[in-house]
């Protein structure tokens, strides 16, 4: 294509998309199966996924991090509850390894004010890096593990008068995501937010019940003009996740298509 169509084109943001390392798994088909699930969640939006995991080397890190636009934290193992300065109290199957690539990304994007998506594992990440805890195991969250039984679902309350609101609800007017505005969204986590678990400049988005108070299941920025948010729930697996959550995954491609100068181009 040549003229000024072509002109108007460009690439498609890179989005460094961080994973489970499929070898550390005992079902690596599986592990596999779930990567390919956040990858074609950028493809669909229009994005240039850049999968990693801990087993790149130095190089492969620091180039693919240099070059992002968007940074995608995805789900997993739970992180080292050292990082947040308390001792193990329920975490399974830790890996340092990606808690250090994950921290390495995160500061990068933090630093050049990149987008940032956080999905479970990538929420509770997030809320670590800013110097927020974890409470390491909360019954009733986990459910079935994936695809080996319906998911778990349960009702995200949205935060009145929040940016995820307003992307969720398709550019509602601020105060929207007031009370009743909830959605209905799978669970796969067993570590999660606890309100006064929230790191400093972060504002909870979403919410949820349990047996001890309240959880945030979404949150955000509390700076307008940085996008950051993250999810608890799994909106990749669009089997058990409402239709709504595909706004988000394309509005964080656009957030990181303005940030690299490009427009996103929608993949079949």
């Amino acid at each position: 294509m040549t003229g000024p169509e072509s002109a108007l084109r460009a690439d498609p943001p890179r989005i460094l998309v961080t994973l489970a390392d499929p070898a550390r798994s005992h079902r690596p088909d599986l592990a596999t199966r779930k990567n390919e699930r956040y990858l074609d969640a950028v493809r669909r939006s229009g994005g240039r996924p850049v999968p990693i995991d801990e087993q790149a080397s130095d190089d492969e890190r620091a180039a693919s991090i240099a070059s992002m636009d968007g940074l995608l934290l995805s789900g997993g193992v739970d992180l080292d509850p050292g990082m947040y300065g308390h001792p193990d109290r329920g975490a399974v199957d830790v890996q340092r390894g990606r808690d250090r690539l994950e921290q390495a990304a995160y500061a990068d994007a933090r630093a050049r004010r990149l987008p940032v998506l956080g999905i479970c594992r990538g929420l509770q990440a997030i809320n670590v890096f800013e110097g927020g805890r974890l409470l390491q195991h909360v019954d009733g969250h986990q459910g079935p593990s994936y695809l080996e039984g319906e998911a778990l679902v349960h009702e995200l309350r949205l935060v009145a008068g929040t940016r995820l609101a307003r992307v969720l609800l398709d550019g509602a007017a601020p105060g929207a995501g007031g009370a009743g505005a909830a959605l209905t969204v799978n669970s796969y986590h067993h570590q999660a937010v606890r309100e006064d678990d929230l790191a400093p400049g972060l504002r909870a988005a979403g919410t949820s019940g349990f047996a001890g108070g309240t959880l945030v299941e979404a949150l955000e920025s509390a700076d307008p003009d940085r996008f950051l948010f993250a999810v608890q729930c799994h909106p990749e697996r669009p089997e058990s996740t409402p239709a709504e959550f595909e706004r988000l995954f394309r509005a964080f491609v656009e957030a990181a298509s303005a940030r690299a100068g490009a427009s996103p181009v929608a993949r079949e």
